[in-house]
């Protein structure tokens, strides 16, 4: 190889790296004027949260078990609950529109209406 095989695959890479980096940043979603997170124990409905807001709620149940939610940065997680898996826990941070996160034992779930529509069909989400 000679030295201008080396710059050539130096500035091919730069290129890529740089051409990576725009699309993240354009990528990176914001959150949609009125997205929101509805909480629902039991089927019925119980609060509604708007992801532009940082909070964390605490879902107290009547027979001592817990579920605890926040919305940071326009994002939506399960941090904590009682449950003995904790699935809710480990499932990833949501805020497209109709992503949900469902805690079986507790019957909680968090669903995100208004938010921004996901690039994923059903199928492939």
């Amino acid at each position: 190889m000679k030295k201008n095989d080396f710059y050539l695959i130096g500035a091919l890479l730069l290129i890529i790296a740089l051409s990576f980096l725009a699309i993240q940043i354009s990528r990176k979603d914001k959150v949609k004027e009125g997205s929101r997170v509805l909480v629902t124990i039991n089927g019925e409905e119980d609060k509604s949260f708007y992801l532009n807001e940082d909070t964390t709620y605490k879902i107290l149940h009547e027979n001592g078990e817990w579920n605890t939610l926040e919305i940071k940065d326009g994002y939506v997680r399960m941090v904590d609950a009682s449950c003995p898996d904790k699935l809710c826990v480990k499932h990833r941070e949501i805020h497209d529109d109709n992503e949900s996160i469902t805690c079986l034992p507790n019957r909680v779930v968090l669903r995100v209406i208004g938010g921004q529509k996901s690039e994923l069909d059903g199928i492939a989400n």
